[in-house]
């Protein structure tokens, strides 16, 4: 297992990557705030935004598109044709977590409870005991959006004392109905308690709230951890990492003239309980995408088959790194490791799209990039997870790769990492986006 270096020699980040990661982690509580500083920071770049509904022209430059917590973003070069491929760095901007109901303030026993639903599958005990803050969008009455972000102490779902559960270090089981609705205060419930809050904090009337999409968030700081500081432990790792390295990369790949492809990032959402939404991997919108750049460079069907054919996408992901404590549930000739570089993601059930083809194009990039890689396959005795890669393969006809950082604690409320990792992951992005 070779080494990461400290700094890939032939590419743009180091280290300080790792530092901006951590502002993007915590600036970041939902996919609608990764959203708007993905964008942010592509406006300065000198991207703008292109809406859905307005005609598109074929002028160059970087241009994106936003649907709610998802984001397409794209670079055409000078001299790109109808039918010039793409190169894709494909990531997704949500986390398992817990979500307010449409009714969410309830309570029982003197205390204030929020109704929250569990989205996608967190580990629920990583849940409990923890300072937790609010966040996400409010959807006003004149169809506008507001975010929101109460960053600081505001709920908490406490476990029960083990003097009432002498078993519990036995084995926890908890319900989620019953065991997972936070407090958030003392006395009687009232309806409109928590919406009147929240829409105080975003500084918009109450009555003027017609629906929102309210997630809680552990408000603890990314963080260095280790002796020599060689670990990152922070939230919403899978998959923000992959979205900030994918953010980084089309960033840097858009300032360098001659791009034989153009560059794209598929930022999408929904992927923690199946992509199935509009603005998931299974929806119309990557593919809606494409093809209007295609046709609004005068291109027509025969120009979009031909540019669909010679792309590529690297789907990113986070994998698992071997645990410690646990490493007989790893495949025993794969072992990915913190630090070691970014992973390719292996499944020969296509659980992840990865083949042989695709293994040499990832090798490709590390190699152009300084940046060492390693494999990551299942225990043949454990369910292997999906990722965005294999939909984004069927659905567009597009050969996919799927790769990713190796972490531990997945879908924790706080997951861990090597801290060099994020940034050879953007690196090697950076060198696959150059073709």
């Amino acid at each position: 297992m070779s080494s990461a270096p400290s700094s890939p020699a032939t590419s743009p980040f180091d280290r300080g990557h790792t530092d901006d990661l951590m502002t993007f982690l915590a600036a970041s509580p939902s996919p609608y705030h990764a959203v708007a500083n993905a964008a942010e920071r592509l406006e300065k770049a000198g991207f703008r935004q292109v809406e859905e509904t307005a005609a598109w022209d074929g002028t160059t430059g970087g241009k994106y598109v936003i649907r709610g917590g998802a984001l397409i973003a794209w670079h055409v070069p000078e001299g790109a044709s109808p039918h010039t491929p793409f190169r894709i760095v494909g990531a997704h901007t949500d986390s398992p977590n817990l979500r307010v109901k449409p009714q969410p303030d309830m309570g029982r026993e003197g205390w204030r409870q929020a109704a929250v639903e569990i989205y996608g599958g967190p580990l629920l005990n990583s849940w409990l005991d923890r300072d937790l803050g609010l966040a996400g969008r409010l959807t006003l009455r004149d169809g506008s959006h507001r975010l929101v972000n109460v960053d600081r102490p505001l709920l908490r779902v406490p476990q029960l004392a083990i003097h009432l559960d002498r078993q519990v270090n036995e084995g926890m089981k908890l319900e989620r109905q019953r065991h997972m609705q936070p407090i958030w205060g003392l006395g009687d419930a009232h309806d409109g308690d928590l919406l009147a809050f929240v829409a105080e904090e975003a500084g918009v009337d109450a009555d003027d709230v017609a629906g929102w999409d309210l997630m809680v968030h552990a408000v603890e700081a990314p963080a260095y951890l280790g002796r020599d500081r060689e670990l990152l432990a922070g939230p919403r790792m899978d998959n923000l990492i992959s979205v900030h390295a994918c953010v980084a990369a089309l960033i840097a790949v858009a300032a360098q003239p001659d791009l034989p492809y153009i560059p794209v990032l598929a930022a999408f959402d929904h992927e923690e309980n199946g992509s199935e939404a509009d603005t998931g991997a299974q929806g119309p919108l990557l593919g809606n995408v494409l093809e209007r750049s295609v046709y609004a460079r005068g291109g027509g069907y025969e120009d979009k088959a031909r540019a669909f054919a010679g792309s590529i996408c690297l789907s990113s992901d986070v994998g698992h790194a071997v645990h410690p404590n646990y490493s007989e549930r790893h495949d025993p000739t794969h072992h990915p490791r913190p630090n070691g570089g970014p992973i390719l993601k292996v499944n020969v059930n296509q659980r992840y799209a990865t083949d042989g083809s695709g293994r040499a194009v990832f090798a490709a990039a590390c190699e152009k990039a300084g940046v060492p890689w390693q494999s990551f396959v299942s225990n043949n005795d454990m369910p292997c997870g999906t990722t965005i890669g294999p939909i984004t393969a069927a659905r567009h006809g597009i050969s996919t790769v799927d790769i990713g950082v190796a972490c531990l604690s997945m879908h924790s409320a706080r997951e861990l990492c090597g801290a060099d990792d994020p940034y050879l992951l953007a690196n090697a992005l950076v060198a696959f986006l150059e073709g």
